[in-house]
């Protein structure tokens, strides 16, 4: 099975997702022919991307959210204004990604969360069967709840999502927990992608707190708690565009720029977790049995949060307040089940995709059997 990967490149999740699809496919025999991965001027894709991606790379221009002034939310009226002025590469990513999905020679599309793919798939009808993967799609299930607040911006994510997959042959839900697959057997939950090194790097209780941060401003947070707490040894990632490779504000705080080894490392051996809601380092932690603390900064994440907490595996804030995340660290118990679930992660992606393949060949044989049969 020839695969090709259409990849959201804000962010952390996707990325590190898409690595552990690449190796998770190349183990059961299957090939990647290459990524598509969206980029912008705000985001730079990480070097570790590139460094562990085993199929060609290639880059396009895609809708991005601008940060807010404070540098920590987004800027819904400068993300939309930005956006509007960018449509005309945008249109030419469409045709972009169509021209790679038709010369690929690709049996499957797997499209991690990006728009882009989704209004390929709905204004130029690719012919080869499109699989969406992502936890945003949990949204979608109708067992999932909501957080209560903010229902206009809910509504607004909910129809985001659903672009995205638009077309899809299958859509798999990244979930903490087992749900019941959709009524229409369109929507599967399974577990995360996490990386096999997640699973096997050597885990100890150190004496820091260490951390991920999506947007800097929320820095000037973590310093002005850190001034209050001088003792307390605070390890933060970002991917702050023209930092350096580590920038020390004291000797127990320091921020260093987004390296994939180093972040597993360091998330292996702290005592706690604090980052701004992404899944995917939440499932991390989850898994090395790590307390996390999640600040959103946008809906999307207080989604996230509203589902860690529900599940009991981290505790959301408005701010970076690390008091309330050792406080809860102090009486947290590893998670056990996770552990089991995601375990089976592997068997139960795999298979969806073979089924998927499986089925768009029925179809195709069937519709030249009939094509045969009219032209006798």
């Amino acid at each position: 099975m020839k695969v090709l990967f259409v990849v959201q490149g804000e962010g952390r999740g996707h990325l590190t997702q898409a690595l552990t699809m690449e190796q998770m496919l190349l183990s059961h025999g299957h090939e990647v022919v290459g990524m598509l991965v969206g980029k912008s001027k705000n985001r730079k894709i990480p070097d570790f991307f590139y460094n562990q991606a085993k199929a060609p790379i290639t880059t396009f221009d895609s809708p991005n959210f601008m940060p807010s002034k404070d540098n920590c939310h987004i800027g819904h009226v400068r993300s939309a204004i930005y956006n509007v002025i960018k449509t005309p590469q945008y249109i030419a990513s469409i045709h972009g990604i169509y021209e790679n999905i038709k010369k690929s020679g690709a049996d499957i599309v797997i499209n991690f969360y990006e728009i882009l793919c989704g209004l390929t798939y709905l204004l130029l009808r690719p012919q080869t069967p499109e699989v969406c993967i992502g936890h945003q799609y949990l949204f979608l299930h109708p067992d999932f709840q909501l957080p209560k607040a903010h229902p206009y911006s809910q509504q607004w994510l909910l129809w985001f999502t659903r672009l995205t997959c638009y077309g899809a042959t299958r859509v798999m839900a990244l979930s903490m927990r087992p749900y019941a697959d959709a009524a229409d057997g369109k929507l599967t939950v399974v577990p995360p992608l996490l990386r096999a090194s997640v699973r096997d790097i050597p885990r100890h209780h150190g004496d820091y707190i260490t951390g991920y941060i999506l947007n800097a401003g929320f820095a000037d947070s973590i310093i002005a708690w850190h001034r209050e707490h001088p003792k307390v040894n605070l390890r933060f990632f970002w991917d702050k565009k023209g930092a350096e490779t580590i920038t020390k504000i004291d000797d127990t705080l320091s921020f260093h720029l987004i390296d994939d080894k180093a972040f597993l490392e360091s998330l292996a051996n702290c005592k706690a977790y604090a980052t701004t809601g992404g899944f995917e380092s939440v499932c991390e932690a989850l898994y090395m049995g790590k307390p996390a603390l999640m600040v959103p900064a946008h809906i999307e994440q207080e989604c996230n949060v509203a589902d860690a907490e529900h599940e009991g595996v981290g505790i959301g804030a408005d701010s970076f307040d690390l008091s309330r995340l050792l406080e809860f660290a102090r009486t947290y118990e590893e998670d056990v089940d996770f552990r089991f679930w995601e375990n089976n992660a592997a068997t139960r992606i795999v298979a969806c995709l073979e089924q998927v393949e499986e089925e768009h060949e029925q179809v195709g044989s069937v519709n030249i059997n009939v094509a045969g049969t009219l032209f006798q």
